[in-house]
């Protein structure tokens, strides 16, 4: 079985938006995905949170895909702005706030390259650890 890294990514996405109980499970044994969520009509599988060949997939924050990133990107990029991170991470709505700071430095499509770079990164260690061999 071979799954698309490509969809591990959008699961990922998809179980971390924050608006909802948002959450994705892969049948390792097939690779199909199921999502579970306020905007999901698709039926699931009804032994899919008792059967171990469904694994939950991660959202960003289990992989570690916040605040670090943020932080290592600017350290790279705007060492300058390091200080002004740190602090902007240390309030409340920080992302709207973090891309503000990009897009005034021309640096946000930098960062979503850099994101992007990360999540994968992360996804392909993820499905590693847990058997899954993935395509591109």
């Amino acid at each position: 079985m071979q799954v698309k890294i490509d969809d591990i990514e959008m699961a990922i996405e998809f179980a971390s938006y924050s608006m909802s109980d948002s959450e994705a499970y892969i049948n390792v044994e097939t690779g199909d995905i199921h999502y579970i969520g306020d905007c999901v009509d698709e039926p699931i599988p009804s032994d899919i949170f008792e059967n171990k060949k469904y694994v939950c997939i991660p959202r960003k924050a289990d992989l570690g895909l916040g605040k670090r990133v943020a932080l290592d990107f600017v350290a790279k990029n705007i060492p300058s702005k390091i200080d002004l991170t740190y602090d902007i991470f240390s309030r409340k709505g920080a992302y709207s706030k973090f891309k503000s700071l990009l897009a005034s430095m021309e640096q946000l499509d930098n960062w979503f390259e850099h994101e992007q770079s990360a999540l994968r990164s992360a996804a392909l260690d993820w499905c590693r650890d847990n058997g899954i061999d993935v395509i591109y």
